[in-house]
């Protein structure tokens, strides 16, 4: 039987010669091979920390071996770094098992004759920590080898928010996510939820300000498995992710537009809060992710939700339908507050392809705000912490659009669970303070 381990090198090395996307590498692994649910998380535990935490696994192969990591051969690389990382952060895992492992991984995978190296590195490893070093706190470690994140959006952070608030921020980013679950009121509530998954050894707890946000913590195997999935009790969405269609506030009856929907968590959130009663256009320029947002709804047993395929940012495109109540404008960004989440997406990120985001964020903007009525809502929102691609696009579009303005709402800060006033019309949410993923918010109001 294969293991966990070789899957995970397996998956590595999707990743490095089809550039493929975490995500994908541990799906197509996963749906090939029938692993029991201890080896599925530890495969997607060695695979999601390995793309995590590379440059930090980088710098101490470079630190203990006779070469940069760099110049080793890519899959050795790979299963030094799979070796390491179960050293490092895995404390449940053996040495023993830790080091042989990845021996016999060289072995199986045709570096029979680089076994030696590996054993040697990662033998070295464990023996100077046991004689009390300690690699990741040395002077001379940079901040991008000790978070593991590239020098250019370190220094994003530090401009935004100085040493102290970013190194607290990356520590965030290399854990691994909570998994929240938002309730579908239209056919259960959190209660009933909570005790289905309780009664399989799950924990639960509410989320505060958010009527259907509950957290879960525990072994939970395969999603799809859990009870209420099928029945389409709920879905998974972080709690920022469920503020922005709180905010938002659809209202029964109303017409929302939902400029950039797919794959329609967002969506779906705000056909449950009208209680499936009104009409949602759902837009996007991929037909294909259109689809499942499709297989969503039908899941949910929502039908106020029209699909349309389109771009807002083409000239002559036109809308389906000219005036709405409210719009959702959930921008393409960086994604940069979800790099706990998205591992490889600190990798994949570079300040190139964020300033080709710009424009587009803007145009979409001036595109969708002719179609809100006088006095209607439009909620602008990324994933990402990059005030360019919040605030300052907010500041951009009002200084242009005389007609809006910012306006003010409430959420519950749930560092502290109390109700707070956002003024300004505008929230950043914070992993390390708040415990959700990264995320701005804009309510805008039409004069």
């Amino acid at each position: 039987m294969i293991s966990a381990r070789q899957l995970a090198f397996l998956a590595l090395r999707d990743i490095d010669r089809r550039d493929s996307y975490v995500d994908l590498a541990v799906d197509r692994v996963l749906q090939k091979y029938d692993l029991a649910p201890a080896d599925r998380r530890l495969l997607t535990e060695l695979v999601y920390g390995v793309v995590r935490r590379q440059r930090t696994l980088d710098y101490l192969l470079t630190c203990l071996g006779d070469r940069p990591a760099g110049k080793q051969p890519p899959d050795l690389r790979r299963i030094l770094q799979l070796g390491l990382y179960q050293l490092v952060y895995l404390d449940q895992i053996p040495v023993s098992a830790a080091v042989n492992t990845s021996v016999d991984l060289a072995k199986a995978n045709g570096l029979k004759g680089l076994s030696k190296v590996v054993n040697g590195i990662l033998r070295r490893y464990q023996r100077e920590r046991d004689g009390g070093k300690d690699w990741l706190d040395s002077p001379q470690i940079s901040l991008g080898e000790k978070y593991s994140l590239p020098d250019w959006l370190l220094e994003l952070f530090l401009g935004q928010w100085g040493r102290g608030e970013t190194e607290t921020l990356c520590q965030c980013f290399n854990h691994n996510p909570a998994l929240d679950l938002r309730i579908n009121p239209l056919k259960t509530n959190r209660a009933e939820v909570a005790q289905a998954l309780e009664a399989i050894g799950l924990t639960t707890e509410n989320i505060a300000g958010l009527s259907q946000g509950l957290r879960v913590t525990g072994k939970t195997g395969a999603i799809t498995q859990l009870p209420g999935f099928a029945e389409g009790w709920w879905t998974v969405q972080d709690a920022s992710a469920q503020w922005v269609a709180q905010i938002l506030d659809p209202q029964r009856g109303e017409t929302i537009f939902d400029v950039c929907a797919a794959p329609g968590g967002k969506t779906t959130h705000m056909a449950e809060l009208m209680q499936d009663q009104g009409q949602i256009y759902a837009g996007d320029r991929h037909g294909w992710r259109l689809q499942k947002l499709a297989v969503t709804q039908q899941r949910l047993g929502l039908t106020s939700i029209k699909s349309w395929e389109g771009d807002m940012t083409k000239p002559g495109t036109k809308p389906p339908i000219q005036w709405v109540d409210r719009a959702l404008l959930d921008v393409p960004c960086s994604g940069l507050g979800t790099l706990h989440r998205n591992p490889d997406l600190r990798w994949r990120q570079t300040p190139a392809t964020i300033a080709t985001l710009l424009p587009l964020q803007q145009a979409l903007l001036t595109a969708i705000a002719p179609m809100v009525k006088p006095g209607g809502i439009l909620v602008y929102s990324t994933c990402t912490l990059n005030r360019a691609e919040n605030e300052a696009q907010i500041e951009q579009f009002l200084a242009s659009h005389p007609e809006w303005r910012s306006a003010p709402f409430q959420w519950i800060n749930p560092q502290e669970e109390v109700r707070e006033i956002i003024d300004q019309g505008m929230l950043t949410i914070l992993p390390h303070q708040h415990h959700q993923d990264g995320f701005f918010i804009a309510n805008l109001k039409k004069a």
